[in-house]
């Protein structure tokens, strides 16, 4: 079963600094049909505006996973770590028993457009950490790249919850396929491009949520860029 959340029907905020989309509940926008989906609570479309962010604030009891599309977002927290966040890197932070951090886009002419993914982790109280890396082109190209795990396998990072984050970039024509073992579900983002997934079709920004499929084949009806939770 594929349950399609087409990219118009999300929450959506114009803040001015920060144009922001909302797959799941979140902050003002509140939709009982759309609070999350397994451990999967919040997918955010932000594009934040030159020189702006978010300021200083915090988190507790979540993992939450954030991607560049475009431009360039400053991070810094409360454990000391200041890195810049650029396409092809992945970032994993462990807000656990609390942490404060902030964002910000440092480029004075170009905007920023990422995604900031929620997880519910496996218990509270667990212990802040932090985690970027990059994952190179060809590494994610017409394939599944596996860039967070459980079990930080095959160089991944670490989320402390059962599940699976991959991310792919596929040519228009070619696709990737995914084994659903049993019981397991999974949600697929198009983050660019238009794909079909199992026959269906999905545009950018698109999301869908699976359950009782045994395969996955995405197919790439234009170039595209896809994110990819297996979950419990």
């Amino acid at each position: 079963m594929i349950q399609v959340r087409k990219a118009n029907d999300r929450g959506h905020a114009d803040h001015g600094w920060l144009n922001t989309y909302h797959t799941f509940s979140f902050s003002s926008y509140q939709d009982p049909k759309h609070m999350r989906f397994r451990s999967l609570r919040v997918m955010n479309e932000d594009i934040v505006a030159p020189g702006q962010g978010f300021g200083t604030h915090p988190h507790n009891d979540m993992e939450i996973v954030t991607y560049v599309l475009e431009g360039a977002l400053e991070h810094r927290d409360s454990m000391g770590n200041g890195e810049v966040l650029r396409p092809g890197e992945f970032q994993r932070m462990t807000a656990g028993t609390g942490i404060t951090h902030s964002e910000f886009n440092p480029s004075g002419s170009e905007p920023v457009h990422l995604y900031q993914i929620w997880l519910l982790p496996e218990r509270k109280g667990l212990e802040p950490s932090y985690e970027q890396k990059r994952f190179p082109d060809h590494e994610r190209h017409n394939q599944l790249r596996l860039v967070a795990s459980r079990n930080a396998e095959h160089g991944s990072l670490l989320i402390h919850q059962d599940a699976q984050v991959f991310l792919s970039k596929i040519d228009a024509g070619e696709e990737v396929k995914h084994e659903l073992m049993e019981h397991r579900h999974a949600w697929l983002q198009v983050l660019s491009g238009s794909v079909s997934l199992n026959r269906t079709d999905l545009g950018t920004s698109d999301g869908a949520a699976v359950s009782d499929e045994k395969s996955l084949t995405i197919h790439a009806n234009t170039d595209a860029e896809i994110m990819l939770f297996d979950l419990a």
